[in-house]
C-alpha cells in the first residue's frame, strides 16, 4: 500500500467543483506537484490521498416582472389571466442550452415551463435527466475520468524526479464509478434549482410538438406562444450484424468494471479521449479508423502529433480499418470483425459520432425543416421554418459544443423575449480535445487558412517541454500560429500537449478580438512555461503564397474584425443572401455602402475581407 500525502490545508479540484481541505493524515509524508495543483487521488479511485468535500454554493437568479417584459419578436408576453397560452415559452429538453434559454427568457419576463425525461446515466427514449448529455453522459463524467487515469502517467513521470515505490499503485474502478455518480446527482440537483431559482417549471416526462404552438408532454397538452427544441443528440452506431454487443460512449462512462481489453469504432474527439481514458487505467486499447488519420476537421500537423503521442503510451490504431460485425464468444469476449481482420476483446465500445435527437418530436408534422443529416434547419437567429418554433444546441448540428450551445440559448432569448435580435457567433471559438496529450485549438487550419487567404505565414514549435527532460519519457509539445500574411492578424492558433486547452482559452481570446502576430510578438512571455513559446516564435516555419489563385476580379475591403460594418460586409458576400435580405437588417448601412457594392459587384463576384 502506497501512502502519498499532501499538506494538510491544500485547495482541491473535485469533479466539477472547487473542495477545500480539511485535515490530512498525520501519516502524510510527501506531496506531490499534481497533488497540490487540485487532483486528489482517492477521489478517482486510486489508494492515495484523501477525499475533500464542499458544497457548491447556489446563485439566485433575478426575475424581472413578466408585466415590465418588453414585446419580444411575436408580442408581448402572456400576462392575462384569458390568454390563449398557458405559457410564453415551453422548452423540450433541459440541457445546457435549453436551461441557458429559459432561464434567461424567464429573467426577461416570460413565463416558461421546461419538459425533461427522468434521469439515467444511460440516455433512452424514456430517459435523460435535467443537466444533459455534457453534464450527466457527456464532459463532465468524462473530464472526471480523464482525471482519473491521469493518475498513471504522473506516477511514471515522478521516477525522474526521485520517487519510488514498493508496489505498483493499484486503481479502484467501482470507487471512481461511484464518485462520478455521486457527482452527477449532485449536479442534477444543481440545474434542478437553477430553473426553480429562476421561476421556470419543470415538467418531466416526453415533449412532443403537437402544432406550431402546442406541446404533448406524457399526455398533457400545453399551449406556448413559442417552442424551443433543444434535445441535443445520442450516439450513432453503425447498423452491421451484432450491434447490439457493442457499447457507446454512455456505457463506457458506467461500466460494472474496467476491461482488460477494449476495442474503441472510431477516430473523432470521443474515441480519442476513451481510448486515453482505458489506456491510463491499464487496459490494453485499440482504436480502428476507417480513414488514414485521426480526427478530421482539425490541422493536419496536429492530427499527426496526437496520434504518435498517444502511440507511444501504448495505444495501437489501426487505420484504414472499418467494422463490419460483431461477434459474442461462449467465453463472454467479444470479437470485432473490420475489412481487414478481426480482434478480441472485453469489450467493443463505438465511437462514430452523433447524430441529433430529432425522432419522435412532431417535427415533421407540424412542417420544422429536417435535414438529410437529422438536424433542425434554422436561420441565423435559430428560428425554424416554423416561426413559433426555435431550435439551439446539438439538435441544429451548426457548432456541437456545449458553450456554443449556451451561446445560443442567450441569443434566443433575447431575440424572442428582449427585444433585442441577436444572432449567435460562430466565428472563432476555440475548443479542446482532452486525448492524452490534449489539444487546444482556435480559428482556421492550416488549409483552412489557405484556402481563405491565399497567402499565409506559418509558425511551428515541436519541443520536449521541462518536465519531460527530466522524466525521460517521450512527451512533447506541439503548438502552431497561422497569420494572413496580407494582413499580419492571427487566424489560427494549434497546440497538443499539457494543459493545451487551459493555455488556448486565453488565446481564443486574442485570435477573437483580431490580434496581429506582431502584438503577439511584442507581448512579454511567463518564464518558464510551455505557453511562453506562443509569444517568442519569432520565424514562420514557411511562407505560403497562393495569389495566381485567387480571382483575379476579387475586390478587397479592409476593415477591422468584428466592427459592425464588417459583420455587414460578411454578411453581404455570403452565398445564399440577396439585397432585401442584407438591406432589412442593416437599412442605413445598405444604403450608405452596401448598396453601392451590390451596385457594381453582384452577391457571388468574390469581394475579399481582410481583417485588421
Amino acid at each position: 500500500m502506497i501512502s502519498i500525502g499532501v499538506p494538510k490545508s491544500v485547495a482541491a479540484l473535485c469533479t466539477g467543483g472547487i473542495a477545500r481541505a480539511g485535515a490530512l493524515s498525520e501519516q502524510a509524508t510527501c506531496s506531490f506537484a499534481w497533488v497540490q495543483s487540485g487532483v486528489v487521488g482517492k477521489s478517482f479511485g486510486w489508494s492515495v490521498g484523501e477525499t475533500l468535500k464542499r458544497s457548491q454554493p447556489r446563485r439566485a437568479f433575478a426575475t424581472r416582472s413578466r408585466a415590465a417584459a418588453s414585446g419580444g419578436v411575436n408580442g408581448t408576453v402572456a400576462d392575462s389571466k384569458d390568454s390563449e397560452y398557458d405559457y410564453d415559452l415551453v422548452t423540450i429538453g433541459a440541457g445546457s442550452g435549453g436551461v441557458r434559454a429559459s432561464r434567461f427568457a424567464a429573467n426577461l419576463g416570460a413565463k416558461v415551463a421546461v419538459c425533461e425525461l427522468p434521469f439515467s446515466t444511460i440516455s433512452s427514449d424514456s430517459a435523460g435527466g435535467v443537466g444533459g448529455t455534457c453534464v450527466l453522459r457527456g464532459c463532465v463524467p468524462k473530464k472526471i475520468l480523464v482525471y482519473g487515469s491521469q493518475f498513471a502517467h504522473s506516477f511514471e513521470d515522478s521516477k525522474g524526479f526521485g520517487w519510488s515505490y514498493d508496489a505498483k499503485p493499484k486503481h479502484d474502478w467501482n470507487m471512481l464509478i461511484d464518485n462520478k455518480n455521486k457527482e452527477l446527482n449532485r449536479l442534477l440537483g444543481v440545474y434542478k434549482n437553477i430553473l426553480k431559482n429562476a421561476n421556470v417549471a419543470l415538467i418531466e416526462g416526453r415533449g412532443k410538438i403537437v402544432d406550431p404552438h402546442t406541446v404533448d408532454i406524457s399526455g398533457e397538452r400545453i399551449r406556448a406562444r413559442h417552442i424551443l427544441v433543444a434535445v441535443g443528440g445520442r450516439p450513432y452506431v453503425p447498423d452491421i450484424p451484432g450491434k447490439e454487443f457493442a457499447i457507446t460512449s454512455d456505457e463506457a462512462l458506467d461500466l460494472p468494471s474496467r476491461p482488460e481489453k477494449i476495442c474503441i469504432v472510431g477516430g473523432g474527439y470521443i474515441a480519442l479521449e476513451f481510448a486515453g481514458i482505458f489506456n491510463g487505467l491499464g487496459s490494453e486499447v485499440h482504436v480502428f479508423i476507417r480513414q488514414d488519420k485521426v480526427l478530421r476537421g482539425f490541422d493536419e500537423e496536429v492530427r499527426d502529433f496526437v496520434a504518435e503521442q498517444m502511440s507511444l503510451k501504448g495505444i495501437k490504431f489501426h487505420f484504414g480499418e472499418s467494422p463490419t460485425a460483431v461477434e459474442k464468444g461462449s467465453d463472454g469476449k467479444f470479437t470485432l470483425v473490420t475489412t481487414k481482420g478481426s480482434e478480441v476483446a472485453d469489450s467493443i465500445m463505438f465511437a462514430t459520432g452523433r447524430k441529433p435527437n430529432t425522432k419522435n418530436l412532431g417535427l415533421e408534422d407540424v412542417g420544422v425543416n429536417i435535414n438529410s443529416k437529422g438536424a433542425i434547419e434554422v436561420d441565423e437567429y435559430s428560428r425554424t421554418s416554423v416561426a413559433s418554433i426555435w431550435a439551439v444546441g446539438d439538435v441544429t448540428d451548426r457548432m456541437n459544443l456545449t458553450p456554443v450551445a449556451l451561446m445560443e440559448g442567450m441569443a434566443f432569448a433575447k431575440t424572442a423575449f428582449g427585444d433585442e435580435p441577436s444572432k449567435p457567433d460562430h466565428r472563432y471559438v476555440a475548443s479542446a480535445v482532452f486525448t492524452q496529450p490534449p489539444i487546444g485549438t482556435v480559428g482556421l487550419t492550416e488549409a483552412e487558412a489557405l484556402e481563405t487567404y491565399g497567402d499565409i505565414d506559418v509558425y511551428t514549435s515541436n519541443f520536449r517541454p521541462m518536465k519531460a527532460t527530466i522524466s525521460g519519457l517521450g512527451n512533447r509539445t506541439f503548438m502552431k500560429i497561422i497569420v494572413d500574411a496580407a494582413s499580419n492578424v492571427v487566424v489560427g492558433v494549434h497546440m497538443c500537449g499539457d494543459d493545451a486547452p487551459e493555455v488556448l482559452q486565453g488565446f481564443g481570446v486574442a485570435v477573437k478580438a483580431g490580434l496581429t502576430k506582431a502584438q503577439f510578438d511584442a507581448t512579454v512571455g511567463i518564464h518558464p512555461t510551455a505557453a511562453e513559446e506562443l509569444v517568442t516564435m519569432r520565424s514562420p516555419t514557411r511562407k505560403l503564397r497562393q495569389k495566381s489563385n485567387k480571382r483575379a476580379d476579387c475586390k478587397v475591403v479592409h476593415l477591422r474584425r468584428n466592427s459592425e460594418l464588417y459583420g455587414f460586409m460578411e454578411r453581404m458576400i455570403t452565398p445564399g443572401k440577396n439585397s432585401s435580405q442584407i438591406e432589412s437588417h442593416n437599412p442605413g448601412l445598405y444604403s450608405q455602402f452596401g448598396q453601392p457594392y451590390l451596385a457594381k459587384y453582384q452577391l457571388q463576384s468574390g469581394l475579399r475581407l481582410i481583417e485588421q
